[in-house]
C-alpha cells in the first residue's frame, strides 16, 4: 500500500439516511462491498465475506448498518478460523455468538469476518494500516479496526484481553469502545482468558459509538444530549517507561486544551497501583490461556512462537502466583474505582506512540493491561496526529457498567479536541 486509504464512514450519517429512507439496507451493503473491492487488495482486512447477508435483520434501531465481525466471534453460516491453521477447515458456525445476536437485534447486518491475529494473541495477520502505509494496524482486532478506518464498514466488532481493541483504534485513527467485562455474554466467542476477555466495537468517532451503544442497549443516545465539561484524572503512565515523546506531548497538549474548555484535569494519584496491576496482568493471562486453550497447547508445534510460549508459560505458572496476581489486581482495582467515584474518567495515552512500521509485530499492549485487568470500560478517542501525520489516540477509562456516561465524556473530549 503506497498511499493512505483512511476514510472512515460515519455511522451516525448512515443510520440517519436509513431511518429517513434516503438509503436502503441494500444500498448500504452495495456501498460497503464497493469500498471493500476498491481497497481490499491493499488492506487485506477480511477473511470470510458473507455472500448473502441477512438484510431481514435490518429492522432494529440501526436499520441495516453493515457490520464487520472479528474472526474469533461466531456468525451463523460462516467459519470461525481464529487466524490459525488449526482452524483452517472449520465448518460454518451453526448459530450466532450471543453478542452478534444482540447486534442483529439492534439492526446491524454482519457482512463477513475480519482478520484477527492467531487466537487473538500476538502473531500478526496480513492486514495493513489504512492511515499509515507500511505500518501495522495493531492487534488483535486488526481487520475490524482497518475496515472501519478505510470506510469499508461503519461499525465492526473486536475483543480485548490485553490491548486488542484500544491499541488498533489508536494506530488506525478511529474510535473504539471496550465494554465492561461481563456486560454481555461471551458464548460463541473463542476466548483466551475468562477473567480478562471483553467485547469491543469500532466506529469512526465517539459520537458514532454513542449511537451504536444506544441501539444495542436501548439507553439514551448520549451523542445527542447536552454535554458538560468533565472531571478527569490525567494518567501519564510514566512509571511504565514506554510512552514515546510524541504521545507524551500529545497527551500534555490535550490536557491543556481540555482545561481551556472548562474540564477539570487533575493528576492521577495511583500511577504505582496501575503499574502493579500491569505487571500482574500477564500472569493471569498466561495461566488462564493455558487452560482455556489446552487443546491448542497440545499442538504447540503448530502454533506461532509467541502463542506457544504464552501457553507453555501459563502451564508452568504456579497456582499461588496466579492467585497472588489476582489479588494484586483486585486490591488495585478497588482503589482505582474508589478514585473514579469523584471523576468521570481517567484520561491517558491509548498506545505508546504511533503504529510501528511493518507487519512483524502488532505493537505493545502495555498501556491497556491494567485497565483490562480491572474490567473497566474504555473509550479510545481519535483526532490527534504526530509530526508525520500518523494517528495518536487517547483513552478514557470509566466506572464499571457505565458505558453511556463514559461515551458522553468521550463525545465531549472529541469535540473539544476538534475545536
Amino acid at each position: 500500500m503506497s498511499a493512505p486509504v483512511w476514510r472512515p464512514w460515519s455511522l451516525r450519517e448512515l443510520a440517519g439516511q436509513l431511518a429517513a429512507g434516503t438509503t436502503t439496507p441494500a444500498e448500504a451493503l452495495a456501498r460497503s462491498r464497493d469500498r471493500i473491492a476498491g481497497t481490499e487488495s491493499d488492506l487485506r482486512a477480511w477473511v470470510a465475506p458473507d455472500p448473502a447477508p441477512d438484510l431481514a435483520s435490518a429492522a432494529g434501531a440501526l436499520g441495516g448498518v453493515p457490520l464487520g465481525v472479528k474472526d474469533i466471534i461466531d456468525v451463523a453460516g460462516l467459519p470461525t478460523r481464529c487466524g490459525s491453521e488449526l482452524r483452517a477447515q472449520a465448518p460454518p458456525a451453526e448459530a450466532d455468538a450471543a453478542i452478534v445476536a444482540e447486534w442483529r437485534r439492534a439492526g446491524a447486518v454482519p457482512i463477513g469476518k475480519t482478520v484477527t491475529t492467531e487466537f487473538a494473541f500476538f502473531a500478526p495477520g496480513p492486514t495493513w494500516n489504512p492511515a499509515a502505509p507500511g505500518h501495522t494496524p495493531g492487534g488483535s482486532s486488526s481487520g475490524s479496526a482497518a475496515a472501519v478506518a478505510a470506510g469499508q464498514v461503519p461499525l465492526a466488532l473486536g475483543s480485548q484481553t490485553a490491548g486488542s481493541v484500544t491499541r488498533p483504534a489508536s494506530y488506525c485513527g478511529v474510535a473504539s469502545l471496550v465494554m465492561t467485562r461481563g456486560r454481555f455474554p461471551v458464548e460463541g466467542v473463542t476466548g483466551l482468558s475468562p477473567s480478562l476477555d471483553s467485547h469491543g466495537a469500532y466506529a469512526a468517532t465517539a459520537s458514532d459509538l454513542a449511537l451504536a451503544w444506544s441501539a444495542l442497549t436501548g439507553e439514551p443516545d448520549v451523542g445527542l444530549l447536552p454535554r458538560r465539561p468533565p472531571r478527569l484524572l490525567l494518567w501519564t503512565a510514566e512509571p511504565l517507561g514506554v510512552v514515546g515523546p510524541e504521545m507524551a506531548a500529545a497527551l500534555s497538549g490535550a490536557a491543556r486544551r481540555l482545561r481551556a474548555r472548562g474540564a477539570v484535569v487533575d493528576a492521577f494519584p495511583a500511577e504505582a497501583l496501575v503499574a502493579e496491576a500491569t505487571a500482574a496482568h500477564p500472569v493471569v493471562m498466561a495461566y488462564e490461556a493455558a487452560r482455556e486453550r489446552a487443546a491448542e497447547l497440545a499442538q504447540a508445534s503448530r502454533l506461532s512462537q509467541p502463542l506457544a510460549q504464552l501457553l507453555q508459560t501459563g502451564a508452568t505458572t504456579r497456582d499461588g502466583d496466579y492467585q497472588a496476581a489476582l489479588q494484586t489486581v483486585a486490591d488495585a482495582g478497588a482503589q482505582v474505582s474508589a478514585m473514579l467515584s469523584s471523576y468521570d474518567a481517567v484520561l491517558g495515552p491509548a498506545a505508546p506512540g504511533t503504529a510501528p512500521a511493518g507487519l512483524a509485530a502488532t505493537g505493545d499492549p502495555v498501556l491497556s493491561r491494567a485497565w483490562q485487568a480491572f474490567g473497566l470500560p474504555v473509550v479510545a478517542v481519535p483526532g490527534l496526529r504526530s509530526a508525520t501525520r500518523l494517528p495518536l489516540g487517547l483513552q478514557l477509562v470509566g466506572p464499571a457498567r457505565n458505558e453511556s456516561a463514559l461515551l458522553a465524556t468521550g463525545c465531549w473530549v472529541e469535540a473539544a479536541l476538534r475545536s
